[in-house]
């Protein structure tokens, strides 16, 4: 495929971003893209809004996976494109719609061209919430089709065009969502003492959870609690009877995760008891880490060095959350970090990845996968 049409599916699909298992109108794209192909070694099943292809190899002594998530975010699109998301308050801020770019791309080119050995790829639904693919692992394709190793990549703005970044071990954290709902007892802004009011509550708890990771984590260990929402009340002279506050975790570990949300119910028992208020706490969805296996991420750093268009970074692990995790779990595999050089970072609503990554991916992963 040339780089004219990768960057052309590119904006379709920019265009249209769609929220977990929405993706109604993504998944017709792929599907119309994919039985244009020649179909003489492909068998092709769907699941909800995801889709399996599984491409038969020519003399097969494994099966390998390629995952890539097709969801977008619930962000308001401020890019500069003339091809911006056509749906509002949707945006693929994620670089989804470079990884299913990719994906197809690379479909594209082993329907016309046998692999050696049999490919799978899952282009999965919901990765940004609420996860699928605990489900997938699941299902009848993974057990006819059961990989015998898996990959994925995800696109990385700070990283100039050119560049995999990757490690064995480690690469991304643990997470989980946070939702608190907080409830006391409404009533006029006059009359503050008749009422409970659930604003100052919520306000003293997010200061307190700020405590966590600085008083209750090893400063050798590493934790994130980052709180994106807080919302309470309907007016300003009300008295809020209920406040919701929004956020994640990210940990290392899992039994650093076991002690951070431990010690983030120790703090919501003293804040009801202190706010006379009741306090619920749903944990949302939680990934596990995104761990690659040491001898397959090896022997991956080494076909890259012997790429010539290969910048290869040996990175650090990042805090940020996949549910790739959970393929790694049943699956050896590994996912690394593609440069797309965009000044603008993942989940920003100005992110614009440099297009030329797109031709690059194909080619560099393809010549891994017809080995």
């Amino acid at each position: 495929m040339r780089a004219d049409e990768l960057i052309k599916i590119r904006r379709d699909l920019h265009q249209i971003p769609e929220l977990g298992f929405e993706e109604v109108k993504t998944q017709s794209y792929l599907l119309n893209k994919i039985h244009h192909l020649s179909q003489q070694f492909l068998t092709v099943e769907t699941w909800k809004t995801g889709i399996f292809v599984h491409v038969k190899g020519s003399n097969p002594t494994k099966t390998v996976a390629y995952r890539a998530d097709i969801d977008g975010l619930p962000i308001n699109e401020q890019t500069d494109y003339d091809f911006r998301s056509i749906h509002p308050n949707t945006m693929h801020a994620c670089g989804h719609d470079f990884h299913m770019t990719i994906a197809l791309g690379l479909l594209t080119h082993f329907a016309s061209n046998q692999p050696m050995n049999n490919l799978l790829f899952i282009f999965q639904p919901a990765e940004e919430g609420p996860g699928a693919a605990q489900e997938m692992l699941k299902l009848e394709q993974l057990k006819k089709w059961k990989p015998d190793n898996i990959m994925a990549l995800h696109i990385a703005p700070e990283h100039p065009v050119g560049t995999i970044a990757i490690k064995p071990g480690l690469l991304f954290a643990n997470t989980s969502e946070l939702f608190i709902t907080l409830k006391g007892k409404g009533g006029h802004a006059a009359y503050p003492h008749t009422a409970n009011d659930m604003v100052v509550a919520a306000s003293y708890l997010v200061t307190q959870l700020q405590t966590i990771i600085s008083r209750n984590v090893d400063p050798l260990d590493a934790g994130v609690i980052t709180i994106g929402v807080i919302k309470g009340g309907t007016k300003q002279n009300i008295i809020a009877e209920t406040a919701v506050v929004e956020g994640t975790i990210r940990t290392r570990s899992i039994e650093t995760m076991q002690k951070v949300k431990k010690r983030i119910e120790a703090i919501v028992k003293g804040i009801e008891i202190g706010f006379e208020c009741s306090i619920d706490i749903d944990y949302g969805a939680n990934y596990c880490q995104v761990y690659n296996e040491e001898t397959i991420t090896s022997e991956f750093i080494t076909f890259a060095k012997e790429q010539k268009d290969v910048n290869l970074v040996i990175c650090d692990e990042a805090m940020t959350g996949e549910d790739f995790g959970y393929f790694l779990e049943e699956i050896p595999g590994f996912m690394f970090w593609l440069g797309v050089n965009s000044q603008y970072g993942l989940h920003d609503a100005k992110l614009e990845p440099n297009e030329d990554a797109l031709i690059f991916a194909v080619e560099t992963i393809a010549n891994y996968l017809k080995r």
